[in-house]
């Protein structure tokens, strides 16, 4: 299986702009900037679609393996939260949280199975930082 994703990139760092397009076209043409990256810009970066990856393959991957315990979730929410060190322009961690609704579920099970989750989904193997979870059943 392959994915596929296109970029386009006119002008200067800060001053240019660019265009993404997805392969589903969910995102077409979709405008992407400096500004938007180190500012307030109102487009998308590759730092919150990096986040949005991580936090939705999280949340496939923890389904994946709660119904292997058995369990089906009534509601997984999950948020990535991206941080990159602007000085070494490195991106240092991505921050996993998870407010869950599990019908049945006992804490230790639901734990288990959100670290699993946590190493195990394909973004996270990917990704070479720091991934924390902060995991509440509710």
């Amino acid at each position: 299986m392959k994915r596929k994703a296109n970029a386009v990139w006119s002008g200067s760092l800060k001053e240019g702009e660019g265009t993404i397009t997805t392969q589903s076209k969910v995102l077409d043409n979709h405008k992407y900037c400096f500004n938007s990256r180190f500012g307030d810009g109102k487009a998308t970066n590759p730092d919150e679609l990096l986040a949005a990856a991580h936090a939705s393959c999280f949340a496939m991957a923890l389904s994946l393996f709660l119904n292997e315990a058995g369990f089906t979730a009534e509601s997984l929410d999950v948020t990535s939260t991206v941080s990159m060190d602007v000085d070494s322009l490195e991106l240092t961690k991505s921050h996993l949280t998870l407010r869950a609704i599990i019908p049945d579920i006992d804490q230790e099970t639901f734990l288990e199975c959100a670290h699993e989750a946590k190493d195990n989904c394909p973004v996270s193997k990917a990704l070479d930082l720091e991934i924390t979870l902060d995991a509440e059943l509710q």
